[in-house]
């Protein structure tokens, strides 16, 4: 509607809306995630969770609508016709660009649970995002190293229990889990540097995944595998934000996970630590060869 305006303008708008529609929400989602947590009822609090969500999807259909208005954006999607809010999922996806989480809120928003992140537990203490995470029910993982089991082995197997205790309120709400197995962008000074065997993808840390797994297998047990491609070549968030972005493909295949890995014990078990290693490495050659075939489309 209003893509013939300058793309700095359009940029600085987009910022400036998303900010304000931030700043209106943020006192009700800090609101109803007190009360949340005063008020001991399960029932009450399972209410509170479904309106905690319906604030974050409008934030982000109102991110959606922005885009709508400001830009023209072919979006080719494939694989999104049979998705469900009823049901629990897991997402990865390929990582090029800051502007694939928005391009993918965009995409699933209205299809899936809300996206939600395991997030370190020192990311609570963020100004801001880190209360809107804690009211949202983001699972905060607590991670041990290896030197602190050493040191004291009696928190071993202790981060999958916080963690799988975390996601009980998950039992009863659908919710999506979402990872970048890449754990960082691609570019072509990291894909050097790792001497990635994958011609368009930075190697997977499969020990993110498992963790979800084992933690919350009971729940979920299917993930959207995800790929994105830009076919002019992979943008900024400005790039995003300003309209300069015109072609967007996403390719969603639907996977049910293998039942061994569900609720498996990834760090202490080798050989199905092995085994899920292999299975990820399959998915990632099948995924790079996904990611050339969509290039010679675009």
């Amino acid at each position: 509607m209003l893509d013939f305006l300058p793309a700095p303008l359009k940029g600085s708008l987009a910022i400036a809306l998303i900010f304000l529609n931030t700043l209106v929400l943020f006192p009700f989602l800090l609101l109803l995630g007190v009360i949340k947590l005063v008020v001991p009822f399960n029932g009450f609090r399972k209410v509170c969770t479904v309106i905690l969500n319906h604030i974050a999807w409008y934030w982000i259909g109102f991110n959606n609508l922005l885009m709508k208005i400001f830009h023209k954006v072919h979006w080719d999607v494939r694989g999104a016709e049979h998705l469900s809010r009823q049901h629990w999922y897991f997402v990865t996806c390929n990582h090029q660009s800051w502007a694939d989480i928005p391009a993918i809120q965009y995409v699933l928003n209205s299809r899936i649970p809300l996206l939600k992140f395991f997030l370190k537990k020192q990311l609570i203490y963020v100004p801001l995002l880190g209360i809107a995470w804690w009211a949202l029910d983001f699972p905060f993982m607590h991670r041990h190293t290896k030197e602190q089991i050493a040191k004291r082995p009696e928190l071993k197997g202790k981060d999958i229990a916080a963690t799988q205790a975390a996601c009980e309120k998950f039992r009863y709400t659908p919710v999506t889990i979402f990872n970048f197995m890449e754990g960082t962008r691609f570019t072509p000074e990291k894909h050097r540097r790792q001497n990635s065997p994958y011609k368009n993808l930075l190697k997977p840390r499969a020990g993110g995944t498992a963790f979800v797994f084992g933690a919350m297998g009971e729940m979920i047990h299917t993930m959207l595998d995800v790929t994105i491609v830009y076919p002019a070549g992979r943008p900024g968030i400005w790039d995003y934000l300003s309209g300069r972005v015109r072609r967007i493909i996403i390719d969603i295949r639907v996977r049910e996970v293998p039942e061994q890995f569900l609720g498996m014990n990834y760090e202490n078990d080798r050989e199905m630590r092995v085994a899920f290693q292999r299975w990820i490495s399959q998915l990632w050659e099948e995924k790079d060869q996904r990611i050339e075939a969509l290039k010679a489309e675009g």
